[in-house]
C-alpha cells in the first residue's frame, strides 16, 4: 500500500501520507452500513433495523463488499477479508482517488479540517447520557429531527471564493439580471443577453459610473424593481433551513427543560451537512476513484498473473447498465471523455464550429491539456455540473447509450424494455432526474409566528412524497411547539397516456395544516 501512495503522488493525487486501514468481515460491513460505516456515530433504532434487513439479504444474495472509505483525519478505509492481496492493492488505488477527492472538491472544503470520526464520538456520548436520562423520548427527537435533515442550507454553508474586485458583478446587477430578468419577468435569452450587452457597454465607457446609469434607465420601465431587490437583500441575509430556524426560534425548545433538545437537533444537522457533499458528487467521485485504479493498476507489476481475475471484476464494477444508471460506468467514461477532448483541442470555439461529422471527428490540436483539465473538473464540478457540461451527442454515440422505455406485452403478460431514444438531451435528462436533489421549503416569516409555522414548499416539477407528509408535520409540530403549515402543489392525473396522446395532469396548490397531533388538507 506505501508503493501504491508513491505511484498515486507521483501522477499528481493529493491525500495526506497517513491513512488507517482495516480488514474486516462481511458481518462488520452489515453492522457498519447503516452508519455510514463510521463506528462512533451515534446510535439509531433504524439502524438496527437496517442491520437485520441487511442481514436477511445477505442469507438470500451472499456477496462480498470490496471495501467501503470515509473522509476522516487521518482517512479511514476497510477491506473485506475475503479479499485476495492483488484485489486489495486494486482497490486501495480506488481509495486512494476517493480520498484525494474528498481532500480537493471544492464541496467538501468544510470537512478539510476537521476529524469526523472524533466529532462523531463525542456527539454519540452526549447522546447516550441523554438516552440513559429522557428514554425514549431522545429517540423521538432523533426521528422527528432526521425527516429534514435532507433539506438542510448546505451551500450557504460554504466558504464564498469571491472574483477579483474589477470582475465581480455588484449584487444589485447580479439579481436584475439573473433573477428579476429571468424568474420574475421571465424574459427571452435574447432580451436577458441585450440587457448584460447594454451594462457591459456603459461599463466600458465609465465603470465608476455604469451601475447608476443603467438603473435610472431600467426605473422607468420596471418601477417595482427597487422593491423586488430590497426584499431579496433582506431575505438573503436572514434565509436559514427549516432545523436551523426552529433550534434558533422554537419557544418549545427554549424552554429551560427542553434545551437538551437542541444539543441532539445540532447534532444531526451538522452531521447531515457532513455527508450532503457526498450525494452530490456521487458519479464525479465514483467515476474518478475508477479511473485512476485502472490507471495505476494496470501499470502495477503486482498485476503480473491477475488480468484475468482483475479484468473480470473491474468489467462488473464499471460496465455500462442497458438499463438504469451506473455511477462508476458513466462516471469513469466522461473523465475520459473530458480527457480525450481537452488532448485534442476539442473545447475550443473553433472546434464547435465544424458541422462535418468527419473533420470532427479528425481534429486534434494535441494540446497535452487533458490531465490538467480532468482535475480542474475533480476540484470545481458536482454531478450537476458534469451531466449538464459534457454529455453531448459524441458521448451518447460513442458509448451507444440509450434511454430504455418500458411497455406491457399483454399477449404474453410480461413487460419488455425497448429503445426510447438515442438523442443526447433525453439521456441527460435521464440521469438529470436520478440525481440527489431534495426539495425546496422556506420559511414564511410574514406569516410565522409563535403560535404557527408557515412552510412553502417551492415547487419545481416534483411533488413531495405524500405519504410521508403527515409524520414530518407531526414531528416539526412537536418540535416548533405549536401548529405546522405547509403550502405544496400537488399532481393529479386527469388522463391516462395512450399511443396517440401524452397523459394530462392537473396541479393543484394545497395547504396542510398539523395541529394537535392532527393533520388536515385543504385546497389553495
Amino acid at each position: 500500500m506505501e508503493a501504491c501512495k508513491k505511484r498515486a503522488f507521483r501522477k499528481g493525487l493529493v491525500f495526506p501520507s497517513e491513512t488507517l486501514e482495516y480488514i474486516v468481515t462481511n458481518r462488520d460491513m452489515i453492522n457498519l452500513s447503516p452508519k455510514v460505516m463510521i463506528p462512533t456515530l451515534y446510535n439509531y433504532w433504524v439502524n438496527d433495523v437496517e442491520v437485520l434487513k441487511e442481514a436477511g439479504r445477505y442469507k438470500l444474495y451472499p456477496s462480498n463488499p470490496y471495501e467501503t472509505v470515509i473522509n476522516s483525519r487521518p482517512p479511514i478505509s476497510f477491506y473485506n477479508d475475503n479479499n485476495p492481496d492483488w484485489l486489495n492493492i486494486m482497490i486501495f488505488y480506488h481509495v486512494i482517488a476517493h480520498i484525494d477527492f474528498f481532500q480537493n472538491n471544492i464541496l467538501f472544503e468544510n470537512t478539510w479540517d476537521d476529524d469526523f470520526v472524533g466529532t462523531a464520538l463525542a456527539d454519540k456520548r452526549l447522546i447516550e447520557s441523554l438516552r440513559a436520562k429522557h428514554g425514549r423520548w431522545l429517540d423521538y427527537i432523533i426521528e422527528f429531527g432526521r425527516s429534514v435533515d435532507n433539506i438542510l442550507g448546505y451551500f450557504k454553508t460554504l466558504p464564498k471564493h469571491q472574483l477579483s474586485p474589477d470582475k465581480e458583478p455588484g449584487k444589485k446587477i447580479d439579481f436584475f439580471i439573473n433573477v428579476f430578468l429571468q424568474d420574475i419577468e421571465n424574459l427571452s435569452k435574447v432580451d436577458v443577453i441585450n440587457y448584460i450587452e447594454k451594462y457591459n457597454s456603459l461599463a466600458v465607457e465609465n465603470k465608476e459610473i455604469a451601475e447608476t446609469v443603467f438603473f435610472n434607465e431600467i426605473k422607468n420601465k420596471y418601477p417595482e424593481f427597487e422593491n423586488k431587490f430590497k426584499n431579496y437583500i433582506d431575505n438573503e441575509k436572514s434565509e436559514i433551513d427549516i432545523l436551523e430556524y426552529i433550534i434558533d426560534n422554537s419557544v418549545f425548545l427554549n424552554k429551560q427543560k427542553n434545551e437538551w433538545m437542541k444539543s441532539v437537533l445540532i447534532i444531526i444537522r451538522n452531521t447531515g451537512l457532513y455527508f450532503s457533499p457526498q450525494m452530490r458528487t456521487k458519479i464525479l467521485n465514483e467515476g474518478w476513484a475508477s479511473y485512476w485504479h485502472d490507471k495505476l493498476f494496470i501499470s502495477d507489476e503486482r498485476i503480473k498473473g491477475k488480468e484475468t481475475s482483475y479484468a473480470k471484476i473491474n468489467a462488473g464494477v464499471t460496465s455500462i447498465n442497458r438499463v438504469g444508471l451506473n455511477p462508476y460506468a458513466i462516471g469513469l467514461r466522461l473523465f475520459e471523455y473530458i480527457e480525450e477532448l481537452a488532448n485534442k483541442g476539442k473545447f475550443s470555439y473553433q472546434y464547435q464550429k465544424i458541422n462535418d461529422i468527419n473533420q470532427r471527428e479528425e481534429y486534434n490540436k494535441k494540446t497535452g491539456k487533458g490531465n490538467d483539465t480532468i482535475f480542474k473538473v475533480r476540484k470545481y464540478f458536482t454531478d450537476f455540473n458534469l451531466i449538464n457540461t459534457f454529455i453531448d451527442q459524441d458521448f451518447v454515440n460513442k458509448h451507444d447509450l440509450f434511454v430504455a422505455g418500458k411497455r406491457l406485452d399483454a399477449n404474453r403478460g410480461v413487460y419488455q424494455y425497448y429503445v426510447k431514444s438515442r438523442r443526447a438531451e433525453d439521456y441527460k435528462q435521464m440521469i438529470l432526474d436520478s440525481l440527489y436533489h431534495p426539495p425546496f421549503i422556506k420559511i414564511d416569516k410574514e406569516k410565522t409566528n409563535e403560535k404557527n409555522l408557515y412552510l412553502i414548499h417551492v415547487f419545481e416539477g416534483k411533488q413531495l412524497y405524500k405519504p410521508y407528509i403527515a409524520d414530518v408535520l407531526i414531528g416539526l409540530e412537536y418540535l416548533w411547539g405549536n401548529t405546522v403549515q405547509l403550502e405544496t402543489t400537488e399532481i393529479f392525473l386527469e388522463k391516462k397516456k395512450t399511443e396517440d396522446n401524452d397523459a394530462e395532469f392537473r396541479y393543484e396548490k394545497v395547504l396542510y395544516t398539523a395541529e394537535d397531533k392532527k393533520v388536515e388538507k385543504e385546497k389553495l
